[in-house]
């Protein structure tokens, strides 16, 4: 529950603290539009350099922020999974381009190659935790899983086979590296804007839709609070955890029908402290004089300067240009 990284905010004087947030939100915006246009392409190098850049880039704001860099790719850690299903997907089912596996691998699933992947997993399940780089770890796992059934093809009973072509690759590295620029980018906002301020962005962004009747301030009041309340829910959740701990629950080395009970048993004082904090934050607001759709006044208040503009103009200038880069060419 550490590596979920959205939500938090990391102090700091950058220049990224520094911006309006409503330049930020225009900005995050801009750059999503620029990774989400690029197509996936496997015949094209362009849009492969394209999504490289913005990887880069994405490196670029993340250190000149003085966020560390492990802290935002910490955000990528519980979508791990998800992105090493993805990549290996695309190379089994892409077909197109050039044959890397000449000839295909044979895969074997037999009274050999099943044992030996059942003892694999229990021996990675036990020595998870005595390595540091997890996510390498799971990575070799997924590969040695793969490895057993080609080097085990006795008593086999079921045989296929793994054609990894280079357009598969390409896709799935392609699919990989978006993934990783939307995570970076996102949290990135969240690292260098405190959530008061995101609210004022929000609002202020939607203060237009007023003119139709839309709700702008209970809206950006509820966004704020979401994302206000998800890092102190999760602290909350690690320190029932590790009470829970203390008392003899091993939440990693347990079965499947204990980790269950354990589960429910960790739901219930979340839900517990959840009603509570709601119930604390509804009756602070109503003794602050909070009402909803009044007019409030604030602390701050946020006027765009020549490095708003200029942040803005290079958001907007790198969207546009992925737009025209991948419509010309």
């Amino acid at each position: 529950m550490n590596n979920i990284t959205i939500g938090q905010y990391i102090p700091g004087d950058s220049w990224l603290h520094k911006l309006d947030p409503r330049i930020k939100l225009v900005s995050v915006i801009a750059l999503l539009v620029a990774i989400f246009v690029v197509p996936i392409s496997t015949t094209d190098i362009v849009p492969a350099i394209t999504m490289a850049g913005l990887l880069v880039l994405m490196g670029v704001l993340t250190a000149s922020s003085g966020v560390p860099l492990k802290k935002a790719l910490n955000g990528l850690r519980p979508i791990v999974f998800l992105l090493t299903f993805t990549f290996i997907l695309q190379i089994v089912y892409v077909r197109e381009g050039t044959l890397l596996t000449d000839p295909p691998i044979p895969m074997h699933l037999g009274y050999a190659s099943i044992p030996a992947i059942i003892l694999f997993i229990v021996f990675y399940q036990w020595s998870k935790s005595y390595v540091r780089t997890r996510v390498l770890y799971f990575l070799f796992a997924v590969i040695a899983v793969f490895a057993i059934q080609a080097l085990l093809p006795y008593g086999s009973f079921l045989t296929y086979e793994i054609a990894v072509y280079d357009q598969g690759v390409a896709r799935g590295a392609f699919i990989f590296v978006r993934i990783t620029n939307v995570i970076m980018l996102t949290s990135l906002l969240t690292f260098t804007t405190m959530t008061t301020d995101l609210n004022y962005g929000i609002e202020s962004l939607m203060r237009p839709l007023k003119k139709v009747g839309v709700n702008v301030d209970l809206i950006a009041m509820l966004l704020s609070l979401t994302l206000r309340y998800i890092p102190t829910l999760l602290e909350e959740t690690q320190k029932i955890m590790k009470a829970q701990a203390s008392r003899g629950v091993d939440f990693k080395e347990s079965t499947f029908k204990e980790k269950i009970v354990q589960i429910i048993s960790l739901l219930i004082p979340v839900f517990v402290i959840s009603f509570k904090r709601a119930e604390d934050l509804g009756n602070a607001m109503e003794v602050r004089g909070y009402v909803i759709g009044q007019p409030r006044t604030k602390i701050d208040t946020f006027s765009v300067n020549r490095y708003d503009l200029v942040a803005l103009a290079g958001a907007l200038v790198i969207m546009a240009g992925s737009i025209v880069i991948q419509t010309v060419l």
